[in-house]
């Protein structure tokens, strides 16, 4: 573990910056920028899904887009605050309109994720469509709103990292030490944003892992949970969970990776075992 030391003069502040977490005042109402990462990785979301779908054996038809894209919002918003209070801050259930207080912060990924895959079991019910299928195309455009939120991440200057002298280290105000810190909200926009975009846009675009059910959601699943895993190296721990790092020598948010990881290597090596997705019509479900 590296020893916290001194800010260099050549460290960057991160106030000098001059980020906002407020995008925009329209008097009494503040819209943040971790809002509108929200909007605009649904937004990305459902573009990038629609040139999925626009391909061979795909599993649903454009017009359903729409229907998941709403189920999908409601179990990221839902699961990841209620994620965030079981999983980093219990004591928010001593006050439950704490969980209504979304501008404040306080999204669990791993929750949202457990969110989205719930919403993805109904619609998919609902429509008798393939339910490991849909996870599969929904997989490859998670990253686009994971670049977004941890880029909103930094912006409000949140989620810092570990005191470090390396040359990129930013002096972040809020962390109160006046110490330089990794950027670790930069890392993890890189890897599980930037990187595993690109790994599933390869998978999905040059080889025929679509047709394969559950080889695109598992290696989003090691994939993320390998970013994850790594970064947290850098990340300082939730305040509320140094004590819980310290006592079990991994963060939270590594523990929590080691079923996504294991899920991941089971759907992937057990993908050649399920009935291949024939070419259908872009049109027509693929199975």
């Amino acid at each position: 573990m590296e020893e916290p030391m001194p800010p260099s003069g050549n460290h960057l502040n991160f106030a000098d910056l001059h980020l906002n977490p407020i995008a925009l005042s329209l008097g009494p109402l503040d819209i943040r920028w971790y809002s509108i990462a929200y909007i605009a990785g649904i937004a990305a979301g459902g573009w990038y899904l629609l040139r999925l779908l626009a391909q061979p054996a795909a599993p649903m038809v454009r017009r359903q887009v729409e229907d998941l894209v709403f189920y999908a919002t409601l179990g990221v918003i839902l699961g990841g605050r209620l994620g965030y209070a079981v999983f980093y801050d219990p004591g928010m259930f001593i006050h439950p309109l704490a969980l209504l207080r979304l501008w404040d912060g306080g999204m669990s990924f791993h929750g949202g994720a457990l969110g989205v895959s719930l919403g993805i079991a109904f619609f998919s019910r609902r429509h008798g469509l393939s339910w490991l299928r849909v996870h599969d195309y929904v997989a490859c455009c998670a990253p686009l709103g994971l670049l977004f939120g941890r880029l909103a991440n930094f912006v409000n200057g949140e989620l810092w990292g570990k005191p470090s002298d390396v040359p990129w280290a930013i002096v972040f105000p809020r962390s109160g030490d006046g110490l330089a810190r990794h950027p670790s909200q930069l890392y993890e926009a890189g890897l599980e944003g930037l990187a595993l975009f690109a790994l599933l846009a390869f998978l999905f675009w040059r080889t025929d892992a679509r047709r394969r059910p559950g080889a695109l959601v598992g290696a989003f699943l090691i994939g993320y949970g390998l970013a994850r895993f790594t970064v947290e190296f850098f990340r300082e721990p939730d305040a509320q969970l140094v004590q819980f790092a310290a006592r079990t020598g991994l963060h939270m948010g590594q523990w929590l990776t080691v079923p996504m990881v294991v899920a991941g290597l089971w759907l992937i090596g057990t993908a050649g075992r399920r009935t291949p997705v024939s070419v259908a019509s872009p049109d027509e479900p693929g199975g």
